[in-house]
């Protein structure tokens, strides 16, 4: 986060000190429009490490209906070892949302890897 905040221009953040901007109108309507990718990007990995948690769910919930679909396919896993239909119909339901959450997302990812880029 910090080395893409970097990469913002000193001269805009002046110009538009120059065109009367105060220090919050520069941050809402310059640098927060700026990082969006970064920040999509961050919120991301944030949604896929609580998302893909295994070990802590595993400790600390024991009835079953509470489980989390990376510890309920886990333990589906365990029940039913020849049923191979259902094991791939449990991980698809599992991978769909942060699937479907980064096609959502994709022109963000776009955005971000185009402005770091050198014409020429």
């Amino acid at each position: 986060m910090r080395q893409y905040a970097l990469s913002i221009p000193d001269e805009m953040l002046e110009a538009a000190r120059v065109d009367g901007a105060s220090e919050g109108q520069i941050f809402r309507r310059i640098v927060l429009p700026s990082l969006k990718p970064i920040v999509v990007t961050l919120a991301l990995f944030v949604f896929l490490g609580s998302w893909n948690d295994f070990l802590w769910p595993l400790i600390i919930l024991t009835d079953q209906s509470n489980y989390t679909l990376p510890v309920a396919l886990a333990a589906l896993s365990r029940e039913h070892v020849q049923d191979i239909e259902m094991m791939m119909a449990g991980a698809v339901i599992t991978v769909a949302p942060v699937l479907i959450l980064f096609l959502a997302l994709q022109r963000y990812y776009i955005r971000g890897m185009l402005a770091g880029s050198v014409k020429g």
